[in-house]
């Protein structure tokens, strides 16, 4: 039995061996590719790995907050506690607080007269509303706002209740300077 011989092609025969310039060439491009299909990916991985470590250590530094942050709260906090703070208000603080049951919102800030109706329009109320000589936040949440209801201020106080899962608030409001009214507020929501 005899093994037939491969057949060589007549154009196999004429082609030429691939020179070296052409074959270095084609192998940077080959580790171009490479570089950018894998570096790309990972270049994209380590930024958004550190995006992601500064906006939890933000989120940290946030949580052991043991009192009121001199800083407006996020916009996202004031929608979702519903706490409308005007613009041009002065001496913004807040702070929050979260469990399974209850996530509060505690907020002061000092505005004028006319800011302070819309501030109560926009939240469901009214100045006619704030009951002289009322202060509606109690003693635990003052405690753990650092908050002194016991000096001699001009305060009036009214609470705002709206059906779950809307929070609630209790607006507590020194009047002393008309002008210039200090708003303390109690936002709460529950599940």
């Amino acid at each position: 039995m005899t093994v037939p011989s491969p057949t060589i092609s007549p154009e196999q025969e004429t082609k030429l061996p691939e020179d070296r310039r052409h074959m270095i060439r084609r192998r940077w491009l080959t580790a171009i590719i490479i570089v950018l299909l894998v570096g790309i990916p990972a270049g994209y991985l380590m930024i958004s790995a550190g995006q992601s470590r500064d906006s939890g250590r933000d989120k940290e530094r946030e949580s052991s907050a043991t009192g009121l942050v001199d800083n407006w709260p996020s916009l996202m906090k004031r929608r979702v506690f519903e706490v409308p703070i005007p613009a041009g208000s002065t001496g913004v603080a807040y702070y929050e607080t979260s469990n399974w049951k209850t996530s509060r919102l505690y907020v002061q800030f000092t505005t004028n007269a006319g800011r302070l109706d819309t501030f109560l329009d926009e939240v469901g109320s009214s100045r006619s509303e704030l009951v002289p000589g009322k202060i509606t936040i109690d003693d635990r949440d003052a405690v753990i706002a650092g908050w002194d209801f016991t000096t001699d201020q001009d305060w009036s106080g009214t609470t705002v209740r709206k059906d779950k899962p809307r929070p609630s608030q209790d607006i507590t409001v020194d009047l002393t300077d008309p002008a210039a009214p200090k708003v303390f507020v109690v936002s709460t929501t529950t599940p």
